[in-house]
């Protein structure tokens, strides 16, 4: 079965390497909480290297044990083969042809989820050292940026147990980030259903209140998204609340029921007074295609480090060009991720948002200390397109070597 895959477009000679060995670290920071709906606690950071001393490093957004397991654990037939195997002595700029080697030889096992989240940070971690060898940014080896900056959203943080607490820690992280000029937001406003934010159970009208009241803390001229986690169970209860939601102008109204169930998706998507956003747990582009072509979505949101790396969000990009939709990437990880992310989005003009939080955002300690990342945000609410090798992000190894755990 023929899948096309995507590999570095190099414009210059490049040496000759092989992958020599790869290490994975499972982070987690030591004030997590098991209680929050944040996955920026813990990371599985891979670390490939190749002869001559460059080594590259990616993540993915998934349980970091059971992702290391998919990447370390050794093969016991011809589809249930070792990630780590494959990839010792191959050449790294082979990229696209040691996804599809690895999508085969895990088929058994995998073909969506964990080891497709898996293979992400190892996809992301070629990149990274395919661009470093060359000396060229990943944007240039994705076929070059086509603009010089894209425009950011800050995710508002909530916090409290008590409806009053919840709305007005939304509100004052919105202050904070029209403080620091971004120029898009996203608000989440879950008091009920699987994400309910401290156990609250709040009306729907409650909902709305908030949703009104960070309309009003940022004003008319911030583009603002809503994120419903999960909400609904199906179309009709959802338009029963989100009908009137037009007059705060949203952008998009992400994940208002469950991501399987994509015909009251599509019946949600025809009557909904705002596009809809979905797509941050899907593995592969197969998934991405039900999305679009039976769920109807307007904006679709790949995850580097779940959707199978650069490449494989690369193509979700392309397959929602040919279909006239929207990008707004999903990114909830450290600076690894954004900086992956990042380059995705300057070769993506119709990438509308990225999501990114500055450490002065950040309530995780890793998102706040793992990494610096080139990416920032600039005095006119963009990101200016990266310059450095690879990623352009530089991980701080104390903290990695601080917070690994066996």
């Amino acid at each position: 079965m023929p899948i096309s895959t995507i590999s570095p477009q190099l414009t210059t000679s490049r040496p000759r390497l092989q992958i020599t060995a790869i290490d994975c670290h499972v982070l987690l920071a030591p004030d997590y909480d098991v209680t929050f709906t944040s996955s920026a606690q813990d990371s599985l950071v891979v670390v490939i290297h190749a002869d001559g001393g460059v080594s590259g490093v990616g993540e993915c957004d998934a349980n970091p044990w059971m992702a290391k397991a998919c990447i370390e654990a050794p093969g016991t037939h011809t589809m249930g083969l070792s990630i780590k195997d494959l990839l010792i002595g191959a050449d790294p700029f082979e990229i696209g042809e040691l996804w599809r080697r690895i999508y085969f030889g895990t088929a058994m096992n995998g073909r969506r989820g964990m080891v497709i989240h898996a293979l992400s940070a190892v996809e992301m971690a070629l990149w990274d050292l395919c661009g470093k060898a060359v000396g060229q940014p990943v944007h240039a080896l994705l076929g070059g940026a086509t603009r010089g900056t894209i425009t950011p959203y800050a995710s508002l943080q909530p916090a409290g147990n008590r409806y009053e607490e919840y709305r007005d820690a939304l509100c004052l992280s919105a202050e904070k980030a029209k403080g620091l000029g971004f120029k898009a937001m996203k608000t989440e406003i879950t008091m009920n259903g699987p994400y309910a934010h401290g156990g609250m159970r709040e009306s729907y009208d409650r909902h709305t209140e908030v949703l009104a009241a960070v309309r009003r803390t940022v004003g008319n001229d911030i583009t603002l998204m809503v994120d419903v986690q999960y909400l609904w169970d199906d179309a009709a209860t959802c338009l029963s609340v989100i009908k009137d939601w037009d007059e705060f102008n949203l952008f998009f109204l992400e994940t208002p029921l469950w991501s399987d169930n994509l015909h009251e998706m599509a019946k949600l998507a025809e009557r909904a007074p705002m596009p809809l956003a979905f797509g941050e747990w899907l593995a592969t582009r197969f998934e991405f295609e039900e999305l679009m072509d039976i769920g109807k979505v307007q904006i679709a949101q790949p995850d580097v480090g779940r959707v199978g790396g650069i490449g494989e969000a690369k193509i979700v990009c392309d397959m929602a060009l040919d279909r006239g939709l929207t990008i707004v990437p999903h990114c909830w990880k450290t600076g690894i991720s954004i900086s992956a992310t990042a380059h995705l989005a300057f070769v993506t003009n119709h990438c509308a948002f990225i999501e990114y939080l500055p450490p002065q955002l950040c309530h995780e300690r890793l998102r706040r200390e793992l990494a610096q990342e080139e990416v920032v945000l600039g005095a006119d609410g963009t990101i200016a397109l990266p310059t450095a090798p690879g990623l352009g992000v530089e991980v701080d190894w104390d903290v990695v070597k601080r917070y690994t755990v066996a």
